[in-house]
C-alpha cells in the first residue's frame, strides 16, 4: 500500500511540475527567437552609439531612424514596464505587432521593423517571444516620440536611404 502512495505521490508531484517546465521552455524559446531576430539591435540603448547598455537589454534606442517623407522613428522599449514599455499589452498585443505592424492603439509601425518577415513566425514561436518579452525585468525608460518629417528632432537619428 505504500509503494502504492509513494508512487502516487511521485507521479502528481512530476505532474504538477510540467507546467511549469513547458513555460520556462517557451520562454527560453523566446529568449532565442529575440536573439535570432537581433530586436537588441535596434530595440537596446547604446546599440547605435557602438556602447550598448546590457543593463538595460531591449528598453528602447535613444537614436532614431529618419525615413525620407514619414520622419524619424525611435525603437520603443520593449520591457514589460507600464508607463515606457509594453507593460499594459497583452501577449496578443505583442503579438499581433511583431506580426502585422499594427500596435494596439491602430498606429502602423515604420517598415524599418521587419513585421513581414516576422509574420512568418508559427504560432508557438509568436507566443514564446511574447512570452519572453513579458517576462523580461521591466526597465523605466522613455524613448523619444516620433517626429514627423518636417518636425526637427531633438535626439539623434541615422537617415535610411530607401532603394529607388
Amino acid at each position: 500500500m505504500r509503494s502504492i502512495i509513494s508512487a502516487v505521490l511521485a507521479a502528481s508531484s512530476l505532474l504538477l511540475s510540467v507546467p511549469s517546465a513547458l513555460a520556462e521552455s517557451q520562454t527560453q524559446r523566446g529568449e532565442y527567437l529575440a536573439t535570432i531576430m537581433d530586436c537588441t539591435g535596434c530595440h537596446t540603448p547604446g546599440t547605435f552609439l557602438g556602447k550598448p547598455d546590457l543593463q538595460r537589454p531591449l528598453a528602447g534606442s535613444e537614436v532614431g531612424f529618419q525615413i525620407p517623407g514619414l520622419g524619424i522613428f525611435y525603437p520603443p522599449n520593449l520591457t514589460p514596464d507600464p508607463e515606457t514599455g509594453l507593460g499594459n499589452w497583452s501577449e496578443a498585443d505583442i503579438i499581433k505587432a511583431v506580426r502585422t505592424g499594427v500596435r494596439p492603439d491602430g498606429r502602423q509601425l515604420v517598415p524599418v521593423m521587419p513585421y513581414h518577415s516576422y509574420g512568418k513566425l508559427t504560432d508557438a514561436d509568436a507566443r514564446a517571444l511574447a512570452s519572453y518579452l513579458k517576462s523580461l525585468t521591466p526597465v523605466r525608460n522613455q524613448v523619444p516620440g516620433p517626429v514627423g518629417a518636417n518636425e526637427k528632432p531633438s535626439a539623434p537619428y541615422l537617415t535610411v536611404v530607401m532603394p529607388q
